[in-house]
């Protein structure tokens, strides 16, 4: 299950990343001191894991986890087993009112294919220089000289280590190098052994030999492959820059408690000359090369290399646990949003999954069933079942019990004059009441009712309901039409429960009346109640609802199910494909 990367989400992702990333620039320069090289360089693996929480799926991060796998079910679709449009052709009819919104398709799509594009021109520019190190590593000879290849088995065996590396030498290179994923190379320069003592080529091999053993090398893969994805941060180039220079800082802390404080100055004598050396595989490869700004760093650390104290060392600790906590802090931001508006925390202890994809034929969407005896879910689509939507004309009955709690209607007296203004849908000119408006959709009654109810009085009843993200910043005659407020099929259906069982403290007389309003017909097997939804957004229909319960001798089941698509996404649709499954399980 992916993660959907939504602007919000990119977003604040973006600015957790940047926080971390001057936090921990703050942190090494204010405990410079106390901190260790070793723990100035692991530093940037919580950065690592800052890169990495935007491309985590949230049900991960908020332990939110879905149902059991279920039983499955394959069955006729609706049009197949009978005819709905003879049926049920009065109350199927779908009435909605289309929204403008700004279509921002374009820029999201061109953000996507700028940083697609820039992270193809980073990999391929990397696949270039792997390329050409491979092309190195051929044309590489063995080493010639036996001095080196004893130097070389001297300091293996001083650092205790037993894979077997491979050392060549090469005339394409002028500094040391070392790289390779599953196999590692080392590479030194065609005849070192001319312009380096013995001392010398021994303090190359142990700086080398010591960023295999430390896995700098494996470890610096994985920062290119996140330079490549954020390719556009300067930020994170930046801080890649200060992670390689705490690399080698580290990487020459271990040496010199390799060597002893006798040869620290010929180790940093040792560095010294290759400063003008040439570094073209900077990012894939581990290269005694510093720049100047660098080296002189490195020069001053070995100049007052005084060892590790274990009171350093705990002080290093200390900080580094701090950081962690600050980063591993950031996932309650980083998930709160998307858990509270975009998703609903489900208990599944009473929930089964279903497979009823059949009856959906193609719609992407989810079907939500509870039996009120069995106090049992049956779920379709456990990840849409849980994400939150527009619930458009589904929430009318809402609005419906809230007016009459308050008194702006009442059983009798729910007459609203039209507005006069002229609509597509013929049945909306002419005045309503609760009942035809119900029946016929009419968007203005219950835009009507949103205005003198207000605004305030509406938060207040949405919060009572704990209706889903409880959003109504879209607007008091919007909130509610592909806008800000948004609720899951399991919320819905959840919350049919309680307004039929009555449990959210609502006169009774008031529940029982939207009951009727809400009754769209029986058969021999039940009575059905519901309500459809259609949210259509600049002509295109792309989120039905159809929600509701059926009443049986026996049972009553509450159910919801929600389809949505690019156009073409009624709550017709979603209606048929309820009766369908309904009929299948023989409920009505």
């Amino acid at each position: 299950m992916g993660i959907k990367m939504t602007l919000p989400h990119i977003l604040l992702s973006l600015v957790l990343i940047t926080a971390t990333i001057l936090v921990i620039f703050f942190v090494r320069a204010v405990f410079y001191k106390q901190l260790s090289a070793k723990w100035r360089y692991h530093l940037w693996f919580l950065l690592i894991t800052v890169l990495t929480l935007p491309f985590i799926p949230i049900h991960l991060l908020t332990g939110l986890s879905f149902f059991d796998k279920g039983r499955q079910q394959i069955t006729p679709s609706a049009q197949e087993r009978f005819g709905f449009a003879d049926q049920n052709e009065q109350w199927m009819v779908d009435f909605g009112t289309s929204v403008s919104r700004f279509d921002d398709t374009f820029i999201h799509a061109a953000f996507v294919s700028i940083w697609i594009g820039g992270m193809i021109f980073f990999l391929l520019l990397t696949l270039y220089h792997y390329a050409k190190l491979q092309r190195l590593v051929k044309a590489a000879s063995r080493i010639q000289n036996q001095k080196v290849e004893n130097a070389f088995s001297d300091c293996m065996a001083q650092l205790q280590i037993t894979n077997k590396l491979t050392i060549l030498e090469s005339t394409a290179i002028q500094t040391p190098m070392t790289f390779g994923w599953l196999k590692t190379y080392i590479l030194l320069p065609k005849n070192i052994e001319l312009y380096l003592s013995d001392d010398e080529i021994r303090h190359v091999l142990l700086h080398e030999l010591h960023h295999y053993k430390s896995k700098h090398i494996k470890v610096n893969y994985i920062f290119v492959v996140y330079q490549i994805v954020y390719w556009f941060h300067p930020l994170v180039w930046k801080a890649f820059k200060e992670m390689r220079l705490d690399r080698e800082l580290a990487c020459d802390t271990e040496v010199l408690l390799t060597l002893g404080q006798r040869e620290y100055k010929a180790y940093g004598q040792t560095i010294m000359r290759f400063l003008e050396r040439n570094s073209r595989f900077l990012y894939l490869t581990n290269q005694l090369h510093s720049s100047k700004k660098a080296l002189k760093i490195r020069i001053l650390n070995i100049a007052s290399f005084t060892g590790e104290s274990k009171r350093r060392q705990l002080k290093s600790m200390v900080v580094f646990a701090v950081l962690t906590v600050f980063v591993i802090a950031q996932f309650p931001f980083l998930t709160a949003t998307a858990v509270s508006t975009e998703r609903y925390q489900f208990d599944e202890s009473q929930a089964v999954v279903e497979d009823y994809s059949t009856y959906f034929a193609g719609n992407e969407g989810s079907f939500v069933l509870y039996s009120l005896n069995s106090d049992q879910f049956e779920i379709y689509n456990k990840e849409k079942s849980v994400r939150r939507v527009s619930p458009n004309s589904s929430y009318k009955i809402y609005t419906a019990l809230m007016a009459l709690e308050l008194g702006v209607i009442g059983r009798d007296d729910s007459w609203l004059e039209w507005d006069g203004v002229e609509y597509e849908d013929e049945a909306w000119n002419s005045g309503q009441d609760l009942k035809s408006a119900m029946s016929q959709s009419v968007t203005w009654y219950f835009q009507e009712l949103d205005e003198r109810i207000k605004q305030r009085n509406i938060q207040s009843f949405v919060n009572q309901l704990d209706y889903g993200n409880k959003d109504l910043s879209g607007g008091l005659n919007h909130y509610w039409l592909e806008s800000s407020l948004k609720i899951s099929p399991v919320e819905q259906v959840e919350l049919l429960h309680s307004f039929y069982t009555n449990q959210l403290g609502f006169k009774e007389e008031h529940v029982q009346f939207v009951k009727e309003v809400m009754k769209l017909e029986e058969n021999q097997k039940g009575t059905l109640y519901g309500k459809t939804g259609t949210g259509i957004v600049n002509g295109h229909a792309i989120n039905g609802w159809f929600i509701g319960f059926v009443e049986t001798e026996t049972d009553t089941y509450f159910f919801a199910t929600n389809i949505q698509q690019q156009d073409h996404a009624y709550g017709s649709t979603a209606a048929e494909i309820t009766l369908s499954i309904l009929s299948s399980k023989g409920i009505y």
